[in-house]
């Protein structure tokens, strides 16, 4: 019997979701065994989140330092045909309670060797991120074989403000002049494809995964228009975040003074360097264009668009 891990981190219910959709057909074949490991803190993370109380987790979740999690109920000597890693993307880096997992032992047991899928739920920046997660796998010993992502439906400028609101309020839809933050009933939905892709390549024969499984089924959607903000992004966040470190620990006065100005810093790019940043690159786009398309080509890899 072929077998699967899914190892995943949830608050709003959103990527439960989208691991149920993708899930559902491998669940309904007798010959897949589907082992589910959701990750949950020793001292669990609110939703929704308090303002502060979420910014205050920054650096830890920038810099990759993984924080206690609640034991894994996980026999971390089982071999799995394959292991899907679903996260959300926070501040540029994979989420907090997935890097934690990264860091244990138990997943460098599971890890080592095997063929891993990632998939990602998010607001609509994931490629550093997805380089984090890339870089960690490669040190693990993992191969990912496949990636999805889903991102917000109503576009990167609406969920600017729908998205934060959704954090911070708990609901879906905080206000009526607001659009609904969230991935699309619909995708999420649609999202069963990709299980029945899994489900076929698995049922297909005994051997080792070693390629894509969901070329041509619109895995990812690279936003060229993101790149050059994400990048500069990056770097201010990793800049940021080991000074924050250096302040205290997330609950220390001293760092939520720092933190107080680091977010009106952080919004003061946001309003001024990713407009610019749009700008230029428009203007530019028929020198770069060459460029652009490599990029582009690189990030949607392994599964493509």
């Amino acid at each position: 019997m072929r077998q699967v891990l899914i190892v995943y981190y949830s608050q709003s219910g959103q990527l439960n979701q989208l691991v149920e959709s993708v899930s559902a057909p491998l669940r309904e074949e007798s010959n897949l065994q589907v082992d589910y490991l959701q990750l949950r803190m020793q001292t669990p993370f609110p939703f929704p989140w308090p303002f502060l109380k979420f910014f205050r987790i920054f650096p830890e979740t920038v810099l990759m330092q993984p924080q206690p999690l609640q034991p894994l109920a996980i026999d971390a000597d089982k071999k799995y045909d394959l292991i899907i890693l679903a996260y959300q993307v926070w501040f540029l880096s994979p989420s907090l309670p997935m890097t934690s997992f990264l860091a244990t032992p138990e997943a460098a047991k599971l890890l080592n060797g095997a063929a891993v899928m990632t998939l990602i739920g998010c607001r609509n920046m994931w490629l550093i991120a997805q380089e984090k997660m890339k870089e960690k796998l490669q040190q693990l010993n993992a191969h990912l074989i496949d990636n999805v992502v889903l991102t917000d439906a109503c576009g990167s400028a609406m969920s600017f403000i729908s998205t934060p609101l959704w954090m911070f309020t708990g609901r879906k839809k905080a206000y009526s002049w607001v659009p609904q933050a969230g991935i699309a009933a619909t995708e999420i939905t649609a999202a069963r494809r990709f299980g029945e892709a899994i489900s076929a390549r698995l049922l297909q024969n005994s051997q080792p995964i070693v390629a894509p499984m969901l070329q041509g089924l619109g895995a990812v959607k690279v936003n060229e228009k993101l790149i050059a903000s994400e990048r500069i992004g990056a770097r201010s966040f990793y800049l940021w975040s080991r000074l924050l470190r250096a302040l205290g620990e997330p609950d220390s006065r001293l760092r939520g003074l720092g933190l107080l100005i680091y977010i009106v810093f952080l919004l003061f790019m946001i309003v001024t360097v990713v407009p610019i940043t749009a700008v230029l690159k428009k203007l530019l786009s028929p020198l770069t264009k060459h460029r652009i398309a490599r990029e582009r080509a690189y990030f949607a890899e392994p599964s493509g668009e």
